[in-house]
């Protein structure tokens, strides 16, 4: 069986991209922060396809190694996907105003932890496999505020960046699901009301995409490749 380990996959985005990876066969290994809403997606996963939840940290390297293990015991593990990350401070700081101590750690999070998952993971790879960062438009535009997180998320687009050129043997992705009706972004506009932000399921074929064809490495919009696979 073709196993996908995704992080931060007790809700949003990870959850709905493990919910059609199940459908399409296959075999999970999961985790999150909260165990007991990490049992809940381990449960509606659980009559499609074989599932491993382990609650944790992904800033944990003893966490990380449980992972992967768990994932390589299930199967052949095909899929990487590194979701799991976190905002800062809600509302979000300006840069002047910005705690380094919290700075930090959100770059822990959000880079130091995939790239210590990918390259533990990268041993057991399969030789089609495919690694997918969650990447945002922070990354690449300078909105006011969201200097940390879109920071990291930068730095996560050229370690995915370089990753791809020393391995060309892999599919390595930056995918950038725009905009969410997700709880991290609801903390990003603390009291608005993004009722009118599209579910996270929206971006989901445009990931299946990623992780089914031979796209080349590189940064997508992964709704735009399910427009224009539509469009075809």
């Amino acid at each position: 069986m073709d196993i996908a380990l995704i992080t931060g996959a007790s809700r949003g985005l990870g959850l709905a991209l493990a919910q059609a990876l199940a459908d399409r066969g296959h075999g999970l290994a999961i985790d999150a922060r909260g165990s007991e809403a990490l049992e809940e997606a381990r449960a509606a996963l659980a009559p499609k396809t074989a599932v491993t939840a382990i609650a944790g940290d992904v800033a944990d390297p003893r966490h990380r190694e449980e992972l992967v293990a768990a994932a390589t015991r299930m199967g052949r593990l095909r899929v990487l996907v590194n979701n799991a990350s976190v905002l800062g401070p809600s509302p979000q700081p300006a840069l002047a105003d910005y705690p380094l101590d919290v700075l930090e750690s959100v770059y822990r999070i959000n880079v130091l932890a995939p790239l210590g998952l990918i390259q533990l993971a990268l041993p057991a790879l399969a030789p089609d496999g495919v690694v997918v960062n969650i990447t945002s438009d922070a990354a690449v535009e300078d909105y006011p505020g969201w200097g940390g997180y879109g920071s990291a998320k930068a730095a996560l687009d050229q370690l995915t960046n370089v990753l791809a050129a020393e391995r060309p043997d892999l599919r390595v992705y930056s995918a950038d699901p725009g905009d969410m009706r997700t709880q991290m972004h609801q903390e990003a506009f603390p009291g608005e009301d993004i009722s009118d932000r599209p579910r996270p399921e929206a971006s989901v074929p445009g990931l299946l995409r990623l992780i089914a064809a031979d796209l080349p490495s590189g940064r997508y919009r992964v709704r735009d490749l399910h427009r224009s696979e539509a469009a075809a």
